[in-house]
């Protein structure tokens, strides 16, 4: 567990440096359990970032854009009425928990001082952000509910009264010194550092590792000085906040950690750059498998429709290149006529059109005439003729829907959440799905795809898009006829658009790694990307949205880089 009880230490002492004495400006609850406050702080505006999501609860501040709903929530505007223009004049955290209390002066209706205060808890699915009147020590509301039947501990409702959960009683490790770490620990009960985790608070299996690993040959002299090492560079804010990579998996940590030294490792000036790269993409891809959960089952079976669809039509075409051999049977049937009697379930004739005048055995049908049998093979070679053609174009058809039903796929795996409702609309205009009854249709349908701003090492302007609609825009109206267009080349993926006619190399090779990583080649290595002028691509008419075709490319070879791409994003 990354996010212990040190490490909400940690990050209580960074937002205090930041925030404190800051003044909340504005207040959005971007989605179900996730809120951004604004606030004013010695000169600078700061967008503090809470989430009480069952898997990526966090706090930090952030320098991510995220789109407000049109309509706020009543938790949001509880806050609003409450929390809006108040100063934050103490963050603390209570013992080594992990909750962090704001303590928020305001003013109420009549103009009288209040303090309110806002609980944040950070304890996985448990987690919750809780408005508290600090006078009466009362509920006012949170983002999640709890009845007594849920939790008898603790009820969390509204009109309740606020009761931290349940201490364990553990020693707060900061508060340590050597004699009472060596009384809490048994050297002869071994899993010293289970021991760890069990007797003090705020420590996580993670951090009671590294104190082990440091420690080296554990011992009563070795283990107090790898234990107070750390705490003490924890008290003197001697933080490196790193992100570690091993065996596919990523965690995180306010310090440097000995133990996982075959990680690869990406290091931060601040606890809240770690938690915001940490988790860009993280909950936005959960949230977006929640929202695109239906749109991507759609899309999966309609692709292996037409998969079946191929299979049988290609099943026919074998039939219908047997057109020849139904023609051969009915003409040797006709000029053997007189030879063959109703009720024959075979004939064996000689093949004339054979240079060596071979026996041919054909099929017959018993309750047919020898002149109906012909007659039935002159059928099948007329109607296998006339399907080849039919049967071509359908598998063309086909074979487009599955390319079609590929890009949308591919474009699911990289949206964002604003970007499924688009997708969502485009299957409706292409009625592929029915019109769901929504009171903002015609709002919708009058915006402007809003596309994604990224800035180059010189700082020139990258534009991507994100599914077709964007790209359409983007592409076709958005960029100007002398800006350089790129596509992963015959892999489905986004539209990239610099806005210049003469861009760096460095440029391109940025923006084609943009392109690269918005594509279905992400996790490939030298992804060829294509990039030509604006005004050679084209859009063939009646192709699917966001198709188009294009020449005087080149062609270049990046390896997607997900740190790059997070470089060059605009907030």
């Amino acid at each position: 567990m990354s996010f212990d009880g040190l490490f909400t230490y940690a990050i209580t002492e960074e937002l205090k440096s930041v925030l404190l004495n800051g003044k909340i400006t504005k207040i959005h609850q971007i989605y179900k359990y996730d809120l951004i406050f604004q606030v004013r702080s010695a000169g600078k505006n700061h967008k503090l970032f809470l989430s009480a999501h069952p898997s990526y609860a966090r706090i930090h501040l952030t320098n991510e854009s995220y789109e407000n709903p049109s309509e706020p929530p009543m938790f949001c505007m509880l806050l609003r009425k409450h929390l809006e223009g108040g100063v934050i004049e103490k963050i603390e955290q209570p013992e080594m928990e992990r909750i962090i209390i704001f303590d928020i002066r305001s003013r109420n209706e009549l103009g009288d001082i209040t303090i309110k205060r806002l609980m944040v808890e950070i304890m996985g699915r448990h987690s919750n952000i809780i408005l508290v009147d600090k006078d009466r020590e009362m509920i006012l509301d949170s983002v999640k509910h709890l009845s007594p039947a849920v939790n008898r501990h603790r009820t969390v409702l509204p009109g309740h009264p606020y009761v931290l959960p349940p201490g364990q009683e553990k020693v707060n490790p900061l508060s340590v010194d050597e004699d009472l770490l060596l009384k809490k620990l048994d050297f002869n009960a071994g899993r010293i550092d289970q021991q760890l985790v069990q007797n003090f608070a705020g420590i996580s299996p993670l951090f009671a590792k590294e104190v082990t690993f440091r420690a080296g040959l554990v011992n009563r002299k070795t283990l107090p000085n790898a234990f107070l090492d750390i705490v003490s560079d924890v008290k003197e804010h001697k933080f490196e906040p790193t992100i570690y990579e091993l065996d596919n998996r990523e965690q995180f940590y306010m310090i440097r950690l000995a133990h996982l030294t075959e990680a690869k490792t990406k290091s931060f000036s601040t606890i809240s750059e770690t938690l915001d790269r940490y988790y860009y993409g993280k909950a936005e891809r959960d949230r977006v498998k929640q929202q695109g959960n239906d749109l991507e089952r759609f899309m999966v079976n309609e692709k292996k429709k037409n998969e079946k669809k191929i299979k049988k039509l290609t099943a026919t075409l074998d039939q219908a290149e047997k057109a020849n051999e139904f023609q051969l049977y009915g003409e040797l049937i006709t000029a053997n006529i007189y030879a063959i009697s109703k009720g024959d379930k075979q004939a064996e004739v000689i093949n004339y059109y054979d240079e060596e005048n071979n026996m041919i055995t054909i099929p017959l049908d018993v309750q047919k005439t020898p002149s109906e049998n012909a007659q039935k093979y002159f059928s099948k070679y007329q109607k296998a003729k006339n399907s080849v053609e039919v049967v071509h174009e359908q598998i063309e058809i086909a074979e487009r829907e599955i390319d079609y039903f590929d890009s949308l796929i591919q474009q699911i795996e990289s949206a964002s959440p604003k970007d499924i409702e688009e997708i969502r609309e485009e299957l409706i205009e292409g009625a592929y799905l029915k019109q769901r009854q929504s009171k903002n249709i015609k709002k919708k349908k009058s915006q402007k795809p809003v596309l994604e701003h990224y800035s180059s090492s010189d700082g020139t302007e990258i534009i991507v898009g994100k599914n077709n609609k964007q790209n359409e825009y983007l592409t076709n109206r958005f960029a100007a006829r002398d800006d350089i267009w790129l596509h992963t080349k015959d892999i489905p993926g986004s539209h990239v658009v610099i806005r210049s006619s003469n861009p760096s190399e460095e440029t391109i090779l940025e923006a084609a790694n943009i392109a690269a990583y918005f594509s279905k080649a992400k996790s490939s290595s030298s992804v060829p990307v294509d990039f030509t002028a604006i005004r050679h691509v084209k859009k063939p008419s009646g192709s699917k949205p966001g198709y188009v075709i294009y020449d005087h490319q080149q062609t270049v070879y990046v390896t997607p880089n997900e740190d790059l791409v997070f470089q060059l994003r605009k907030g």
